[in-house]
């Protein structure tokens, strides 16, 4: 545009043009993704040849209960729970079963705590059945599940079990000749499922958390700076640099000819919350949540009132009794020998006491509280 006021130079004006209708919108399509979970299907005997399944993350799954505390507590006290005051037979039965000796030091009920441990962690738990000449049980052996392999035929049944372990050759189980107990198993799946596969994100992500505030701690000692030296000399800035390294290691005070350098500390604007412990406890809890266990079972104190200690502790106890009547079932299915064992201890009889006081502390009330004149019940 050009401006004239009369005057013989002229003025000129550039002016930007903006017209909301050339507005234009965005889109966060491939920015941001929407969380979504990948469909899978059952590990089932397919086609009309022999099926063979092994679990290709056992040494992953061991790795993560030997290095995360909280998990390997939790299946622990699931096993324990499980084992709860050991089993009770009949004398007979009580009698062959004191002949289980394990790897040698074993007895049967730390056998069977052995295989409750080994199918969480892995999903399946596998223990060699060792008989006599007459077919008599003398001993029960756990294996390690990352070495067998289960074959099953096109139906889906198990045909036969294979070891293979380094430097040794392969041997072959009949089904029979294994106690096999497996985890939460699927439809027509040949195993089970380890309970790490579904907390696995949980467990990643606390201990990456802890990881950031134990480096953030150590920034409280040892700040991060950002060094101004007068110099681009790569040798010189090398050796200044181990200077100082030197100087943080001994924790000594550092000397610099004035000008020479200067510093500044690498910090975060004002203002700014880096406290991670809410999304770490958050994530704890969760992570109790998610593998059935709460954390009073353990000697934590997350459930705060009596009440909700005791329903957690009784929903606990459901899941223990089922996982014990499973054990039951099975040891009668495959070794043919009646067993039951016994819970550590209940609270079901406790709170119907608690209930039967409870009431009748409130009708005693309600009886003394008619028993008054009309005018101390403030009728009048």
């Amino acid at each position: 545009m050009r401006l004239s006021f009369g005057c013989p130079s002229s003025i000129w004006i550039k002016m930007a043009y903006t017209e909301l209708s050339n507005a234009q919108s965005g889109t966060n399509a491939t920015v941001i993704t929407d969380f979504s979970v990948d469909s899978r299907q059952t590990d089932a005997a397919v086609g009309t040849d022999e099926t063979e399944w092994s679990n290709s993350k056992a040494a992953q799954y061991l790795g993560y209960y030997k290095t995360i505390p909280e998990l390997k507590m939790a299946i622990d006290a699931k096993a324990t729970w499980t084992i709860g005051k050991g089993f009770i037979s009949n004398p007979i039965t009580t009698l062959a079963l004191s002949t289980i000796k394990g790897f040698g030091k074993d007895t049967f009920n730390s056998v069977l705590e052995n295989m409750i441990r080994e199918y969480h962690i892995y999903g399946d738990a596998f223990a060699e059945i060792i008989r006599d000449d007459k077919g008599k049980l003398v001993n029960l052996k756990p294996l390690d599940p990352g070495t067998i392999s289960i074959i099953a035929t096109p139906k889906g049944i198990v045909k036969r079990y294979e070891q293979e372990i380094k430097g040794k050759p392969e041997k072959t189980f009949q089904p029979e000749d294994l106690l096999h107990l497996t985890r939460n198993r699927i439809a027509d799946e040949i195993h089970g499922c380890s309970i790490i596969e579904s907390v696995e994100w949980i467990i990643l992500a606390r201990n990456e958390a802890m990881a950031d505030y134990k480096k953030l701690l150590h920034r409280n000692i040892y700040p991060v700076r950002i060094w101004h030296l007068d110099t681009d000399v790569p040798s010189k800035i090398t050796a200044f640099k181990a200077k100082v390294a030197a100087s943080k290691g001994e924790g000594e005070d550092i000397f610099i000819p004035k000008g020479a350098v200067e510093t500044e500390l690498a910090g975060v604007p004002e203002g700014t919350s880096l406290n991670p412990m809410p999304w770490i406890q958050l994530l704890n809890q969760y992570f109790f949540q998610a593998v059935g266990v709460p954390q009073i079972i353990i000697g934590g104190s997350q459930e705060l009132t009596q009440t909700a200690a005791q329903i957690a502790y009784l929903a606990f106890e459901q899941c223990i009794e089922e996982e014990q009547l499973y054990i039951e079932e099975q040891i009668l299915a495959q070794v043919n020998l009646e067993i039951e064992l016994e819970f550590p201890a209940s609270l079901q009889n406790n709170l119907l006491s608690d209930q039967a006081k409870d009431a009748t502390q409130e009708q005693q009330t309600n009886q003394q509280s008619n028993l008054q004149p009309p005018a101390m019940r403030g009728e009048l």
